[in-house]
């Protein structure tokens, strides 16, 4: 497999359309997506980024997300219900938040919802319950971004525990995935890299801990966004998450952008 890094994006400005081609050959160079970086057996690439800036009409990013990805991700419904609407098939994780009262509209579009506290699950299983219907879901673990997700760290590890289980054993919510964010992969120094590795050894310190008191275990485990993606191979898990290279940019000048061809 080769995952060629490309998208359709609208300069903030002009909101002129760009288009980021990066050709098979110089991916396999680049190694983005080669089988050399990801997991034997069954493997799974986001393409994690916007789409909401894709021109109507062009089937562009279509071509690329039936082509080179198995999983897109969005910010938010929106975005996911434009993928939808333009004919886009493939499963999609929403990585921020949606109101409950959306649920339905989730599930009858095949969206995958992400859950980041207790109180969202118990909140989307008991509408889930309330129309006879499962959500799938993917569980957020905070490991040092601090932004979304299961605290987990230090003296809230073992709570954090509890409340993932807790999620997880709530009706109508199929927990297919359980993922994390890295903060720092895309910057140099040696700071940085043991903070992602810290981050990275927590990730799979909750994944063992809830497979092991709990017997949760999830299809897709997933942590590695561009820069952990070209940097740290070995995090690759069950699926990556390329982001920023899907604009044609390079993170923290960690990977080459010579091998970006812009036309506008």
């Amino acid at each position: 497999m080769s995952l060629s890094a490309v998208a359709i994006v609208c300069a903030e400005q002009n909101e002129r359309p760009y288009q980021f081609h990066d050709e098979l050959e110089t991916i396999h160079e680049a190694g983005i997506r080669d089988h050399t970086l990801l997991p034997q057996g069954e493997e799974f690439v986001f393409a994690d980024g916007m789409t909401v800036s894709v021109p109507k009409g062009d089937d562009f990013l279509r071509r690329v997300a039936v082509d080179f990805a198995d999983y897109l991700a969005v910010s938010c419904l929106d975005e996911a219900l434009e993928l939808r609407n333009d004919g886009i098939k493939m499963p999609i994780l929403i990585l921020g938040h949606t109101p409950e009262e959306f649920v339905e509209t989730l599930i009858d579009n095949n969206i995958t919802q992400t859950v980041s506290n207790r109180a969202k699950a118990e909140s989307y299983s008991q509408e889930c319950q309330q129309i006879g219907k499962t959500l799938k879901v993917h569980i957020k673990v905070d490991t040092g971004m601090s932004r979304l997700g299961f605290l987990c760290d230090g003296g809230m590890f073992d709570e954090g525990i509890r409340n993932m289980a807790i999620a997880c054993s709530k009706e109508n919510l199929d927990c297919e995935g359980i993922y994390t964010h890295f903060a720092v992969s895309d910057e140099p120094g040696e700071e940085n890299r043991e903070y992602t590795y810290k981050q990275f050894e927590l990730f799979m310190k909750v994944v063992n801990a809830l497979k092991e008191k709990h017997g949760i275990s999830f299809k897709i485990r997933h942590c590695a966004n561009t820069g952990a993606v070209v940097n740290y191979p070995e995090m690759a898990l069950d699926m990556v998450r390329p982001g920023i290279i899907l604009y044609g940019l390079s993170p923290s000048g960690f990977v080459d952008s010579s091998v970006l061809n812009l036309k506008a």
